[in-house]
């Protein structure tokens, strides 16, 4: 497995427990369809959201949230309309995309991350 792959899991892994630990429930992980994937589907209340994990390593040159533009945004809104349509959600009102960032220091130095809510706004 690739390292930026392996450090990828490791990112959505964080971001899962750290959702959780916040008081969010985590409803599916990694839902791809065609086209696409929404690493993470969690509920807060009665509020649905849409995450999207972007991680990166040590020497990185740009912010793990520079990767998440119109056009991945774009992917997750149709992603995220096919599992609310599976679900029978179509109408669902008060869902929203969030970044969870991800930044990896180094070997044995931690990591950052950042929590950015309702991204499309």
């Amino acid at each position: 497995m690739a390292v930026s792959h392996e450090r990828g899991r490791w990112g959505e892994e964080i971001a899962r427990i750290y959702l959780a630990g916040s008081g969010y429930r985590i409803l599916a992980q990694r839902f791809r369809r065609a086209g696409g994937e929404v690493d993470l589907v969690v509920r807060k209340g009665a509020c649905l959201v849409f995450v999207e994990v972007k991680t990166r390593g040590p020497g990185s040159v740009a912010i793990p949230e520079a990767a998440v533009g119109h056009s991945k945004l774009w992917r997750l809104r149709r992603v995220a309309r096919a599992w609310l349509a599976e679900r029978g959600w179509e109408g669902a009102a008060g869902g929203r995309f969030d970044v969870v960032a991800v930044e990896f220091w180094g070997e044995d130095r931690g990591c950052e991350l950042r929590h950015h809510l309702d991204v499309t706004r």
